[in-house]
């Protein structure tokens, strides 16, 4: 059963996370973790050290307020606002997205699976020049 302080120490270990930071990956997670987004599915720590320190290359600031925070047994589910600025998206403003992220914790403590869902629209293609107006456009016309 994992102890609510692996889950806290998760959630904290997030608001540090920059491009310098993706050698600490061992402290949170498994060497064969399986991670996933709605734009990636990675296994293995070695790659997500890449793909994070790949997508946090240009972002100049990021940070994420968790909500709601659930643990049972192996098990862990965590709702965020994640707030970020990346110079090529929203004219370099900050953008917020909302999303959860579900968890499984090994018998060590440290995370095995992790998945995030999140609005990826929301969170990318509503914020590139052309792409975005279009998505706008669409969403208003939806709702």
């Amino acid at each position: 059963m994992a102890e609510p302080a692996v889950l806290e120490a998760f959630c904290a270990f997030f608001n540090k996370l920059d491009n310098t930071c993706t050698e600490k990956l061992y402290e949170v997670y498994t060497e064969n973790i399986i991670f996933s987004d709605p734009l990636h599915h990675i296994e293995g720590r070695d790659a997500l050290a890449l793909y994070f320190s790949t997508m946090y290359e240009n972002v100049e600031q990021c940070h994420f307020t968790y909500h709601t925070r659930q643990l049972q047994g192996q098990q862990a589910f965590v709702t965020w606002s994640m707030t970020f600025i990346h110079p090529r998206l929203a004219g370099g403003q900050p953008v917020n997205v909302e999303g959860c992220s579900a968890l499984t914790f090994a018998a060590d403590g440290r995370v095995e699976r992790h998945r995030d869902y999140f609005d990826a629209g929301a969170m990318l293609y509503e914020h590139l020049p052309l792409m975005g107006s279009a998505i706008r456009w669409l969403k208003k016309r939806l709702a």
